[in-house]
């Protein structure tokens, strides 16, 4: 009877679990378009009215304040997220996939969990903090080292991102190779290669689409990071022509102009504007990388 009633419950149960797994799928896709519907509708009078697009994108004019004529160029907010972004990745790609492959297949047991924990805390640290680490800290060791006035710029912003980048793409490019299984290991260490040779012809091929997804997420961060590039980069309107020199990102911008604009103004509506670009670069991000897995698998398959 125990027996008997207990099935029945399941049966019952199992519809409701699999209704509410389905629900919290279609959830995340709902909240991502209401996010991005949201932001669109604040920025659509302006991005469908009075902003020229074509000065929008090629003119380094920032000047939303102007009495005589507001001015609403991103260009160099454009290319100063750019510049910080790619400085980024050059530093905690190949920092973050070497410290997962190290903590994977190098490191001894003890050592690799007190490591694990060690890198994995830098992601709990507030970016407000590493914003003043950047300022505080870095500011005059650049300015000591390099020789630049201020040290609050692009390479400043760079490490900074770099930083908080690399327990990502760590803790994700580890788990992409340990995911690849043992016996690809053992087969090669039988045909004779080297614990590097493993690594480097069997592992990183096998382990392709973690390692991707594993920078991709690396890129996310960095081009959404506010608060520690506002601190750490400048904030000068400017195209950079080399890394000493001060800039403003695209999120940078917004997050210290929107509490002084009028709601639905034409300063408030084009940092809308902003951020319905931020959202599109993302997604071009994510749907290149998905496009990229994909080939790879094809390849793999055929």
């Amino acid at each position: 009877m125990r027996h008997a009633a207990a099935l029945r419950l399941s049966r019952l149960a199992e519809p409701l679990v699999e209704a509410i797994i389905r629900l919290c799928g279609w959830s995340a896709i709902f909240f991502v378009f209401a996010i991005f519907f949201f932001v669109f509708r604040e920025g659509a009078p302006m991005l469908f009215g009075a902003l020229d697009l074509g000065e929008f994108f090629t003119s380094v004019n920032w000047r939303p304040d102007s009495r005589i004529q507001a001015q609403y160029g991103v260009l160099a907010l454009l290319a100063g997220t750019a510049s910080v972004t790619a400085l980024a990745m050059l530093l905690s790609v190949p920092a973050g996939l070497g410290a997962a492959i190290f903590v994977s297949e190098f490191c001894p047991p003890r050592v690799r969990e007190t490591l694990k924990i060690v890198i994995e805390l830098l992601a709990a640290i507030p970016s407000v903090v590493w914003g003043f680490i950047g300022y505080m800290v870095l500011n005059p060791v650049l300015i000591a080292v390099t020789g630049a006035p201020i040290g609050i710029n692009i390479l400043n912003g760079g490490i900074i991102l770099a930083l908080m980048s690399v327990p990502i793409i760590m803790s994700v490019g580890e788990d992409a190779l340990k995911a690849v299984p043992d016996t690809y290991r053992e087969a090669a260490i039988a045909l004779g290669a080297s614990r590097w040779q493993v690594v480097y012809k069997v592992l990183l091929p096998a382990a392709k689409n973690g390692l991707l997804a594993a920078a991709l997420l690396g890129i996310g961060r960095s081009v959404g990071e506010t608060m520690a590039v506002l601190m750490a980069t400048g904030h000068a309107v400017q195209i950079p022509h080399s890394l000493l020199d001060p800039v403003r990102t695209l999120t940078a911008t917004i997050a210290a102009e929107l509490g002084e604009t009028v709601e639905g103004g034409d300063h408030y509506r084009v940092l809308f504007v902003i951020g319905t670009l931020l959202m599109l670069m993302a997604f071009l991000v994510n749907l290149t990388a998905d496009l990229v897995v994909k080939g790879v698998r094809g390849k793999q398959n055929g």
